[in-house]
């Protein structure tokens, strides 16, 4: 079976062409999405795509540290520390970050999609949301293995309190939904908290008009 990060990878990405006073320019389409501040989190959350995506939320700021952020996400989830390195800037830097599930918000997926600014987290109507508790192999010896096991033990209870803070519920809800494996429509993940609303249609821009 192919990596699907390299599948990712081999995709040919659209570009765009804008008229400029010093003629044509073009741009990829996630450039080009990233001067609209939108910035997509798309694929497995790992070192290099939590850096890429870091990078970006920075750059956003300093561009603009008063205007809002749009975070598109569409992640299986992935590493706990790529995923929290990305949380802990989303709650570090200036602007507010809108985020928007389309696909699927599963694992630490759904803990970024949850730590959007309060008002301010969607999800399209035939999104899945996934939680669980952290899981992890090891191997050696005994005294080692019982370290790693009493480490995973703090980074569940440090999510469980992520959860707790975004999601307005009790610990204990926290730490019995999160025991297996829990599968959300969209519409379950409002009415749990990890969203704020459903939406099917774009309003239209004041903006605009």
């Amino acid at each position: 079976m192919q990596d699907p990060i390299a599948m990712y990878n081999n995709y040919l990405i659209p570009q765009v062409i804008e008229n400029t006073s010093r003629g044509e320019r073009g741009f990829d389409i996630y450039s080009r999405l990233l001067r609209e501040r939108i910035i997509f989190l798309t694929g497995p959350v790992e070192d290099n795509m939590a850096s890429v995506v870091i990078a970006q939320l920075l750059f956003l700021e300093a561009e603009n540290p008063k205007k809002e952020i749009s975070l598109y996400i569409n992640s299986p989830g992935g590493v706990v520390t790529a995923g929290l390195a990305i949380y802990d800037t989303m709650q570090f830097i200036r602007p507010k970050v809108s985020t928007l599930c389309v696909g699927q918000a599963a694992s630490m997926g759904s803990l970024l999609l949850c730590a959007g600014e309060a008002g301010m987290r969607y999800a399209l109507p035939n999104a899945r949301v996934m939680v669980h508790q952290p899981s992890g192999g090891f191997q050696g010896q005994a005294s080692d293995i019982l370290r790693h096991a009493e480490d995973i033990t703090k980074i569940k209870r440090r999510l469980n309190e992520i959860y707790v803070k975004h999601t307005g519920k009790d610990y204990e809800t926290i730490e019995r939904t999160l025991d297996r494996d829990h599968f959300m429509t969209a519409d379950e993940a409002q009415a749990f908290g990890i969203i704020d609303k459903v939406e099917t249609v774009r309003v239209e821009s004041t903006d605009a008009k």
